[in-house]
């Protein structure tokens, strides 16, 4: 039957809501669409990284506003995203929680990779692209997404830490009162083509058939060019030349602040960031050598969590293929040359003890964590690639840093710490890798990096020596470790015997090991 779902947008300048009907096929209807520009980011882009405290409270009150209205339409289910202001915030962690508390909502913080795949998703949802290849651009407040794909998905995602919000904040004059000179102009592009270098050597000839504009910085634009310059009516997808750019650039910098509220087609709670989003377009538009944009309406990060969230329904109901999520681990475990049969029986003992400890009452874990612990045992040894000698910290970078594709910030710091605390230290608050994560996690992470260091033991010699390992319950407080060899396992048993101590205190159960017939 038909279920409906909200899916949040919480975004730099905006938070945006849309309610959808999905159907048992997978086809979907949008119920509502709802925007309220909070200016998240508003006063975080200097020395500090912070979230005001004002900023907050406009967020939290539409944001708990938004949640009421999706669940006053039946919505069992509210899927919120929040992007850049909130992702590089050093109080991110405060912000998600009253978000939880005040709204009921888990927000999920992605990076901007991960950003910058969703709303190429967005795109596939409202376009047919057939045999193109499409390049996507979305100016937000504080960053800008680019991605280059076809029908399948996007292949090269980016995200330039630059937005309207951000390069307005960073030229005062360009937001303020009076008109901006060309030379301020010409300063913010340069900044601008200094960020994108990256980009435009990644791009440097690969085929792109057309471009798609999907943020209210270029629908604005877009409105402003079709309404000023050709005395027209908006359409759902409009086309902007890179000299159309250039000329709207050159209208809307010569006027003050007051004189942009009032261009046609303008939004006038944009007209203070409006020519610093003009110039990012403006400036990418000549790197990368793209004559025109075509700049479309309800076309983006919502609509993409819509088609993510079916692809993932769809693979519960069909779980052979590898989901993004694996593909993406997998991907980076590869490219580490790491040591895929071992970390393979690793991952199989590590999910195995995950089980037996949720029956012998150690955690109330259900799938979404055993997939992360799971994901974390075969990354566990990948800063191998880097050095053996401290590896665990060169793991812990690498999947903390590696932007990995369909998981959160939080998920991607659950499995880096996870990895980290498989060796060596225990996890402490005096580690900033732990010290960083918010209450729940720490206590999954303590539990998680005990079973993965024992797993890791019992494969001590990357022989597969142990086949099979549980956890069971041995009296109020201890636990029996069974184990079922597959050959010769001293090595691997002596590593249990002389490490079972720290297990034991990390556990805060006693541990005994019995082995069973092979």
């Amino acid at each position: 039957m038909p279920q409906t779902t909200g899916f949040i947008d919480i975004g730099t300048n905006s938070v945006r809501l849309m309610v959808v009907r999905l159907e048992p096929d997978h086809s979907w209807s949008t119920i509502t669409l709802q925007k309220e520009p909070v200016r998240l980011g508003e006063g975080e882009f200097g020395a500090q990284s912070t979230l005001q405290p004002a900023a907050m409270d406009r967020a939290a009150l539409v944001c708990r506003s938004f949640a009421e209205l999706a669940r006053s339409h039946g919505a069992q289910m509210v899927v919120a995203v929040a992007t850049s202001a909130t992702r590089e915030a050093g109080n991110k962690i405060a912000f998600v929680r009253r978000l939880r508390e005040e709204a009921g909502l888990d927000v999920h913080v992605v990076s901007g990779q991960e950003e910058a795949r969703l709303i190429f998703l967005g795109v596939l949802s409202r376009v047919h692209l057939g045999a193109r290849r499409a390049l996507v651009i979305d100016i937000g407040g504080g960053s800008t997404e680019v991605a280059l794909g076809d029908r399948a998905g996007a292949a090269y995602m980016d995200s330039l830490r630059l937005g309207a919000i951000r390069l307005s904040s960073e030229f005062p004059e360009a937001s303020a009162g009076a008109p901006v000179t060309a030379r301020t102009y010409e300063a913010m592009r340069r900044r601008v083509q200094v960020e994108a270098a990256r980009i435009r050597r990644h791009l440097a000839g690969e085929r792109i058939d057309v471009v798609f504009g999907t943020s209210g910085t270029i629908r604005n634009l877009a409105s402003v060019v079709v309404r000023a310059l050709r005395d027209g009516a908006p359409q759902r997808v409009d086309t902007l030349s890179r000299a159309e750019v250039r000329k709207v650039a050159k209208m809307l910098r010569s006027l003050d602040l007051e004189e942009r509220r009032a261009v046609p087609g303008l939004n006038p709670l944009r007209a203070d960031i409006v020519v610093a989003g003009t110039a990012i377009l403006d400036a990418l538009m000549e790197d990368l050598d793209l004559a025109e944009i075509q700049a479309v309406a309800e076309c983006g990060l919502r609509e993409g969590l819509v088609v993510d969230h079916l692809a993932r329904s769809a693979h519960e109901l069909s779980p052979g293929a590898p989901t993004v999520r694996e593909r993406s681990v997998l991907q980076l475990a590869r490219a580490c040359a790491f040591d895929e049969p071992h970390a393979r029986h690793v991952t199989g003992l590590a999910l195995e003890l995950f089980d037996s400890a949720g029956d012998a009452g150690l955690h109330r874990y259900g799938d979404g964590q055993r997939e992360l612990f799971g994901h974390a045992a075969l990354l566990h040894d990948i800063g191998s690639f880097l050095s053996y000698s401290d590896h665990h910290l060169h793991s812990y970078y690498l999947i903390r840093h590696a932007d990995l594709l369909g998981f959160d910030e939080n998920e991607i710091a659950t499995m880096a710490a996870t990895a980290l605390f498989h060796r060596k230290a225990r996890p402490g608050t005096r580690h900033p890798a732990f010290a960083g994560l918010d209450r729940t996690t720490r206590k999954a992470v303590r539990l998680l990096s005990v079973l993965l260091r024992l797993a890791e033991y019992m494969d001590r010699g990357h022989t597969g020596a142990v086949a099979h390992a549980a956890l069971r319950a041995d009296g109020p407080n201890a636990l029996m470790l069974e184990v079922r060899p597959a050959k010769d396992w001293h090595l691997e048993r002596w590593r249990l015997e002389n490490r079972r101590e720290a297990v034991e205190k990390a556990l805060g159960r006693a541990l005994t090991v019995q082995a069973l017939e092979p």
